[in-house]
Formats: structure tokens, sequence, C-alpha cells
């Protein structure tokens, strides 16, 4: 049997991560979806209406058996796969779409999600109580507010289970009335030790995500897409300075595989923060595995 070259992004990944020692990467935002439901996602992406706001081209769009080989090549030792419910009645197929791939691929972070709904709380302790070890939630998408009441069964299973939430609260690419630092906030002070990883660093509100992050011991926040020429100069030059100082805070997220450039646009747009290496190794590899295990 012929050998499969490896992708042709992947040198450069590799060489980023060889050259800080490590022995891979911990690349907590990362998207499998079921075929029909991944469909719907790069067709929005692809039509850039107003959900999106901009022509969004889709670099890594292969089948799922190819993403994991490329994710291989790349030396992404473990990876989330994020689902996120849009509606009531999704999350438990999601759920279950996605606890059947994971078992099939040992890197894999086992990922799951939750929506507004009265059975939340009950499937959400299901999956604790399986070993799901991360959730994901967009509030862009799903249209709601985090301390919506039907949630608040599903809080307290997480806060006394400790399982971390990608949350994506900021109002990047679009914002709406469900995003934004508001309802974080007003569930971190009724849930002050859930463990929520803040998407794409809170984009735009970046500040005001950064201060909950450095107010609440287990609030994080995730790389993902910023400091990437797609996004420019978002993320204030102001704010860089306190990102060494919650060094184990900060968790290296890409969203692969929608994303409209290379895999390392990421990391050397964290190398060119100038951070240190002791903080890219932190990022790229410790935090990950600290926060999830290997």
């Amino acid at each position: 049997m012929t050998e499969r070259p490896a992708h042709p992004d992947a040198a450069a990944v590799r060489s980023f991560w060889e050259g800080l020692g490590l022995p891979g990467l911990f690349d907590v935002h990362v998207h499998f979806l079921p075929p029909n439901i991944q469909r719907a996602v790069w067709a929005v992406f692809d039509a850039a209406g107003p959900k999106i706001g901009r022509e969004w081209p889709i670099r890594y769009r292969e089948s799922h058996e190819e993403r994991v080989a490329i994710l291989r090549d790349f030396g992404v030792r473990r990876f989330s796969t994020l689902p996120y419910a849009h509606k009531p009645g999704v999350a438990t197929y999601l759920n279950d779409w996605s606890r059947e791939f994971a078992a099939g691929v040992p890197e894999v972070v086992s990922s799951a999600t939750f929506y507004p709904e009265p059975e939340a709380g009950g499937y959400v302790a299901a999956e604790v109580h399986a070993g799901v070890e991360i959730f994901k939630i967009h509030l862009q998408v799903g249209e709601f507010h985090l301390d919506d009441p039907l949630l608040d069964p599903v809080w307290g299973v997480l806060s006394d289970a400790g399982t971390p939430v990608v949350v994506h609260a900021g109002s990047g690419p679009v914002g709406n009335d469900f995003t934004g630092p508001g309802s974080m906030r007003r569930l971190l002070s009724r849930f002050p030790r859930l463990s929520l990883v803040v998407a794409h660093m809170g984009a735009p509100e970046c500040a005001e995500f950064l201060a909950l992050a450095e107010r609440y011991e287990s609030v994080r926040l995730d790389t993902t897409m910023m400091f990437t020429e797609f996004f420019g100069a978002s993320y204030p030059a102001d704010l860089v300075p306190r990102l060494r100082d919650l060094q184990p805070k900060i968790l290296l997220g890409s969203d692969f595989p929608t994303i409209p450039y290379p895999y390392v646009e990421q990391l050397t747009g964290l190398a060119g923060l100038d951070l240190g290496d002791d903080w890219l190794r932190a990022v790229c590899w410790e935090n990950g595995r600290d926060l999830i295990g290997l």
C-alpha cells in the first residue's frame, strides 16, 4: 500500500513545536460534526451571510478521516470535537455522534454540548458520568443567555464536576442580543467555581473577558483565531502584557477545520506576542494537559 504523503502545511507546524521542545500540540478548539450538520455549518460560512459578515474561505474542507490524518501530520496530540446545539432537541443527537466518533480516534478529547431545554440537566449529568471531558456552547448561534433558568441544573452539575465548558460568548464575528460578557458575569456571580473557557479570547470584548479570567480562578481564555492576519489587530495591544501573568489560563485553540489560513498562522501569531518560550510551551501544550489530562 502506498504511504500517504504528509499534508503540505505540516512541516511548518511541526517545526514550531519541535523548536520549543514540545511533544506536540494540545488544541482545545477543534470541530468535528456529523456530516449533515457540517455541511450546513459550512454553507453558512460559504454564503458569508449576516452571521458571518465577511468572506470566509475554508482551508481544510476534507473528510473526517482526512482531517484526523492532517491533525496527526501536524502533531496535534490531543484535540476536541466541540459540537454545539443551535436549537432544542439537537444536543443529544450531537452528543451521541461525538461519542461514537471519539471511540475510534484516541487523540480526541471527549466533547459534548447542551441547550436551554428541560432535559438539559439530566443529559449533561449523564454525559459527565460517562466521562465527557469538555462541553461547548455558542451563544451567537444558539441565541440564548448563559443564565437562562433552564440551564440552572446544568451549571449545578458542572460546578460540582469541574468539567470545562468552551463558551463562544464574544460578539465576533457578528454580535446579537445574546453575545457579550453580561450573562457570563451574572452566571459567575452565582456559580463562581465554574470552569469556563472563553472562545476567541472573547473578541471583540477582549478587555471584559480578560478581567473575568483574572477575577475567577477557573475562567480561562482560548486563543482561537486571535493574533492572525485574518483578524488583524483585533486584540488590543495594551492588554497583551496582562496575558503574561495569565500564562496558566491561556489555551491553544484553532477552530480547525473552518479557518481561512494555514494552521501555522495561529502559532506564529502567538510567537509574535514576544511573551517568551515558556509562555508558548504553556499555551500550546502544558495548559491543555493540565486542564484535561493526557
